[in-house]
Order: C-alpha cells, then sequence, then structure tokens
C-alpha cells in the first residue's frame, strides 16, 4: 500500500496529456509509459537490496552516510526532508484541496484552509504511530486504486471495440524522434516516490523479507494501472484529444456521465492526493529524525516517542513547514528547483549497492538485485540522462537546484561545528 501510495498521487491524472503531446502516436505513447515503469521497476530492485541490507528509518540518507560520508547523506537530507519533502506534500496538499472544493462545491478561497486543515489532520494521526498512519493509508490508498479502475473501465467502454484506435498515428503530431525521446522525462517523474517504504524500513515487520516484496509487487501494480490507465484515456478520447486536454480524467468521466463524472473523479483524485500527503509526511519525518539523531539538525527533532514509536517533533516540524509553504505559495518554485535533486539522489543512492557489494563481502544480504551489475547500471546513467536532459529543457530550474545543494555544504558544517561543540 505504501509503495503504491507513494507513486500514485496526482500525476497519473494529468502528465498522460503532455506524454502525448510530445508524441505522434498512441503506440509511442504506450511504449514510453512501459519503458519508464520497466526502468523505474529496476530502480526499485535496487532500493530492495539496500532495504535488505539496512532494513532501519532514514533509507537514502542510511545509505549514503554509510557508503559515501556524512556530507553527501546530509545533502539528501537537507535538499530532500527540508525542501523536497514539505514541498511536495504542500502541493498535492494544495491538488487534494483544489479537487475536493470542486467535488463538494465550496469556493476557491477555502483551498488553503482545507490544505492546511488536511495536513493538520494526517499530522495528528501519524503521533499516534506507524499502526494508526498505516489504516489511514490503506483506506486511500483502495480508493485512489478504484478511482484508477474507474478510469480503465469508462476508457474501455468508451472503446467500443475499437481498441486498436488506441494505438494508431496521430496526423497532428508529427514531431522529431528526439522530442519523443524527451516524452520520457515526464513519464518516468510520473514514476516517482518508490522509495518511501525505505524510509520506514526501521517500522516495517520482517523487512527483510517484506521490503523486497512489497517494492517489487507494488511497484509492478504501478506499471500496469499506469499502461492501462493510458490505454484507456486514448481509446476513450484518442491520441489527439488527450494531447489537447488539460484535465483527461475529468474529460473521459464527462463523456460517459456528464458533469457528475467529472465530479466523481474529482473525488477518486482528491483520495489520491490525500493519500499520498498521508506516505511523504510518514517518510520525511523519519529521515529528518535520523538527521537529527546524527547532531545534523535540532536534537529535539531526533526524540522518538517510546510509547507510539513515533517520531512526534519530526512529524509537527515537517506538517508545520509544508503549512508555511502553502500559506506562502512558493511551494511550485520549490518542487521545481529540487526535482533535480531528488532524482541525482536516487541515482546516488542506488550506486551505493557497489559500495556494499565491494565492502561487505563478509555480509551477504538476504536479497540480492537480479542482473547485478548491469540493472542497477542501466538505472543510474538512464537517471543521469534524464537529469542531463531536465537542465537542457528547463536550465534555470535544474541551476538553482544544484545552488540549493551548494547552499547545504557550509550549512552541513556548521551543524557539524554546533554538534562538537
Amino acid at each position: 500500500m505504501i509503495v503504491i501510495g507513494g507513486v500514485i498521487g496526482a500525476g497519473i491524472f494529468r502528465t498522460p496529456a503532455t506524454v502525448a503531446q510530445l508524441t505522434s502516436s498512441g503506440t509511442e505513447v504506450i511504449v514510453l509509459w512501459t519503458l519508464g515503469g520497466l526502468l523505474t521497476l529496476a530502480g526499485v530492485l535496487c532500493y530492495a537490496e539496500l532495504g535488505a541490507r539496512r532494513p532501519q528509518a532514514g533509507g537514502t540518507y542510511v545509505y549514503l552516510r554509510e557508503a559515501f560520508g556524512q556530507l553527501p547523506a546530509f545533502l539528501f537530507g537537507w535538499t530532500m526532508a527540508l525542501i523536497n519533502y514539505p514541498g511536495s506534500v504542500a502541493a498535492v496538499a494544495t491538488t487534494f484541496a483544489d479537487y475536493a472544493c470542486r467535488a463538494m462545491g465550496l469556493p476557491h478561497e477555502w483551498v488553503k484552509p482545507l490544505a492546511v486543515g488536511a495536513i493538520s489532520f494526517i499530522v495528528a494521526v501519524n503521533l499516534f504511530g506507524i499502526r494508526a498512519g498505516a489504516w489511514v493509508q490503506n483506506i486511500f490508498t483502495v480508493l485512489k486504486l478504484a478511482a484508477v479502475a474507474l478510469l480503465i473501465v469508462v476508457g474501455l467502454f468508451l472503446a467500443h471495440g475499437h481498441l486498436g484506435l488506441a494505438f494508431a498515428a496521430d496526423p497532428t503530431h508529427d514531431v522529431p524522434a528526439s522530442t519523443v525521446i524527451g516524452a520520457l522525462l515526464p513519464a518516468m517523474f510520473a514514476y516517482g516516490g518508490f522509495h518511501y517504504l525505505n524510509d520506514l524500513a526501521g517500522e516495517v515487520r520482517d523487512p527483510q523479507r517484506t521490503l523486497p516484496r512489497a517494492l517489487g509487487l507494488g511497484m509492478a501494480s504501478v506499471v500496469v494501472c499506469y499502461v492501462l490507465v493510458n490505454i484507456a484515456y486514448m481509446a476513450g478520447l484518442g491520441h489527439d484529444g488527450l494531447a489537447a486536454s488539460t484535465a483527461p480524467a475529468a474529460d473521459l468521466m464527462r463523456r460517459v456521465f456528464g458533469e457528475s463524472g467529472a465530479t466523481i473523479i474529482a473525488v477518486g483524485i482528491a483520495c489520491s492526493t490525500f493519500g499520498y500527503c498521508s506516505i511523504a509526511i510518514a517518510g520525511g519525518a523519519r529521515v529528518l529524525q535520523v538527521m537529527s539523531a546524527d547532531g545534523m539538525f535540532f536534537r529535539p527533532i531526533a526524540r522518538i516517542d517510546a510509547r507510539t514509536g513515533a517520531p512526534q517533533f519530526a512529524l509537527v516540524a515537517l506538517g508545520a513547514w509544508a503549512i508555511v509553504l502553502i500559506l506562502s505559495g512558493s511551494f511550485n518554485a520549490l518542487l521545481n528547483y529540487t526535482t533535480v535533486g531528488e532524482w541525482l539522489s536516487h541515482a546516488f543512492g542506488i550506486a551505493t549497492i557497489f559500495w556494499y557489494r565491494k565492502k561487505l563481502l563478509s555480509e551477504p544480504s538476504p536479497y540480492l538485485v537480479p542482473g547485478y551489475p548491469w540493472l542497477p547500471l542501466v538505472f543510474t546513467t538512464t537517471v543521469l540522462c534524464v537529469i542531463a536532459a531536465t537542465a537542457v529543457t528547463a536550465p534555470a530550474d535544474a541551476g538553482m537546484s544544484l545552488v540549493i545543494i551548494a547552499i547545504g555544504v557550509p550549512v552541513y558544517y556548521l551543524w557539524r561545528r554546533r554538534a562538537v561543540a
């Protein structure tokens, strides 16, 4: 549930239109979403080995600290736990509130208060421990899967036996091959979020067996869902209709059920985004807690409640910072700036497998990624190529991402001096 809920947020309800705009046929769209899914699945299998080797809270932060030292780990935590996690929570909570207001017929002025209320509720639930948070997560993951299933059924219903049209060429979109390759970028970003389970590894029962199974099965389920949803979009709207849509999920539902269909899917998207926020807050708080335990952030944030096992101070701090970003309206810029940093951390996080395999021969892992060394090598290389493509297409955002990471270097030395003192 955590893997599925951490990946499926708002992206699959919007990103397919962007991919369609950069392609010239339904076949290309399906190939790109399948390829992006398989590449991400390769990364997930690598994370499964890392989680089995180090089944403790903190995920990528722990792997980087052990393999490459405290500074790279701090730069990851600085970028993710302090900027990307709260920024994504703020952005997705605002998306949740936007769709919830549409579904309930509330004015737009209610968006910010509802988003703040959602974050406050999620933090409050997680203060009672992982079990309470898991109940919320499981419920909303089931609801988001129901919304995805509804889209698939509606799209195939609209095809009326002409499913082959979903794969047909679109004469209105004759794009060069280089543009089609660039369309892999938004597809891969929609598959992001698979790392949250590793952040929570310290609270997973029998993690050395559970993590590989959950990561593999969860990500495989997401790939199947994403490919089927895209087939449904093109079957119901056509490639040109999907490319022209600003809200493909709502447009698809509207064709069958009218405005009530758009309202139904708005509820589904609200559930999907709410569930994502729950995972991001829970996972981000664990990273923040481990950083603080290392003396790299305020010491009180490191405290874990003896009764619930929850990092209560970290949860409150992360939720409060996300609320500040909502009220300031600065989260979209932060997300654009830190996307490169997020995927860079995935590349370096998976690269730690090579260190573990070389240095810890006496500590065999209970799970080994298949196809080593090629699978982690292919994923790492592909991610670095995607980052390079981002730097070309959005140099300002990529540059700011690197600036934010660089600012973390003097901050690290300040915190280290403070910890020594």
